[in-house]
C-alpha cells in the first residue's frame, strides 16, 4: 500500500504563518527522502491557525524543492474557483514539473458565512457541473481552451463530502475519503463507488485512497499525545467558531475543558491510528483488511515537529516504499 501525506501548514504557538508555509516545503523535502509517494497541500480561507490558503501556489513551491515525490492538492475547492483558472493553474504546474502533478478536488465551502460571501460562494454550486468543465479543458472538448492545460494528463481525485463517492464514480476518477467520516460511512461510500465506477480515460479502475491521522511513538502514550494538539483544536473550533494555533499537549491536558469541548475533544481522536510501532502496523493492515484501501494519505498534524517526523520516519520504516 502506497503512503502519502496531507499537510495543513499549521501554525503553532509562537510559529506564525510565514514559517509554518516554510516548515510545509521542507516537511515536503523531509518525507520525500522517506519513500513518501505524494505531498499534498490543503485549502483553507479565513482560518487562524491554518496558513495554507493558496494550495496550487503552495503546491510550486513544494515542486520546486523536491525531486520525486509527486505533488498536489487535498484539494481544491470548486465552488471558490472557476473551473478555467483551476485547469489553467494545474496546466501551468504540470509543464513546470511534468509527471510530478496531481490534482485534488473537492466541494467544501467556507468555514463561515462571512467567508462565503468574500469567496463569492453560491448555495446553488453545482459540483458535478463544475467537475465536467473542469475536466474538459485537458481532453479539449471545451468551447475554450485552457493554455497550457490542454492535452495534459494531470491525475484528478474526489475528496468525498456528500455525494463525492458519486461524483467520483461517475467521472471515473480515484476516491479520496476519510476515516473520520465514521466506520460504517466510509464503507459504505468505498462499496457505491466500487459497484458505480465507470472506466475512464482518467481511470481505468477503482481506486481508493484513505486519509487519516496515523502516530507513532516508542510508547503508545506518547502517540497518542501528538494526536492530543490536534483533536483539541478541532474541539475549540466547534465551540468557539475559529481554529487557534496548535499548542503543546501538555499544556491542553493541564488545562479544564467545558463539557461540550471535552466531548468534541474526544470525537475528534476516535478512529485515528496511534501507538507503538507494532501497534500501528496491525491497525494500519487492519483498516486495509476493512476498506480495500490502494494508499493511505497520513494526516497528522502535531505541535511537537521533531516528533512529527519521527512518526512519519516510523510509518515509512513500516510499510516501505517499492520501486
Amino acid at each position: 500500500m502506497k503512503l502519502s501525506v496531507l499537510d495543513r501548514s499549521r501554525t503553532r504557538t509562537g510559529v506564525g504563518h510565514a514559517e509554518a508555509l516554510r516548515e510545509t516545503v521542507e516537511f515536503a523535502r523531509s518525507v520525500e527522502a522517506l519513500g513518501y509517494h505524494r505531498f499534498w497541500v490543503s485549502e483553507h480561507h479565513g482560518v487562524p491557525g491554518v496558513a495554507g490558503s493558496a494550495p496550487t501556489v503552495l503546491a510550486a513551491a513544494v515542486a520546486g524543492a523536491t525531486t520525486r515525490i509527486r505533488v498536489g492538492t487535498g484539494g481544491v475547492m470548486l465552488p471558490n474557483h472557476r473551473p478555467l483558472v483551476v485547469a489553467e493553474q494545474f496546466g501551468v504546474l504540470d509543464a513546470l514539473f511534468p509527471g510530478r502533478i496531481d490534482m485534488g478536488l473537492g466541494r467544501s465551502v467556507g468555514f463561515t458565512q462571512p467567508v462565503r460571501r468574500a469567496l463569492g460562494q453560491s448555495d446553488a454550486t453545482d459540483f458535478d457541473a463544475q467537475l465536467d468543465e473542469l475536466l474538459s479543458y485537458f481532453t479539449d472538448t471545451a468551447r475554450v481552451r485552457a493554455y497550457p492545460a490542454v492535452g495534459r494528463h494531470v491525475p484528478a481525485f474526489v475528496l468525498a463530502t456528500g455525494a463525492g463517492a458519486g461524483v467520483a464514480a461517475a467521472h471515473g476518477l480515484p476516491l479520496v475519503i476519510g476515516a473520520f467520516r465514521g466506520e460504517e460511512a466510509m464503507l459504505e461510500a468505498i462499496s457505491t463507488y466500487r459497484s458505480t465506477f465507470r472506466p475512464s480515460s482518467w481511470s481505468s479502475s477503482p481506486y481508493v485512497v484513505v486519509s487519516t491521522a496515523v502516530a507513532v511513538a516508542d510508547t503508545t502514550e506518547d502517540a497518542w499525545r501528538l494526536l492530543v494538539p490536534e483533536a483539541w483544536s478541532m474541539a475549540y473550533s466547534r465551540t468557539h467558531g475559529e481554529f487557534p494555533a496548535l499548542r503543546a499537549p501538555e499544556e491542553i491536558l493541564a488545562a479544564e475543558m467545558r463539557p461540550r469541548e471535552r466531548q468534541y475533544f474526544e470525537e475528534s481522536l476516535r478512529g485515528q491510528l496511534y501507538g507503538t510501532p507494532t501497534e500501528v502496523r496491525k491497525a494500519v493492515e487492519e483498516l486495509r483488511a476493512r476498506t480495500g484501501a490502494d494508499e493511505l494519505l497520513v494526516t497528522t498534524s502535531t505541535f511537537d515537529r521533531t516528533a512529527l517526523l519521527a512518526s512519519y520516519r516510523h510509518l515509512a520504516t513500516l510499510f516501505p516504499a517499492h520501486p
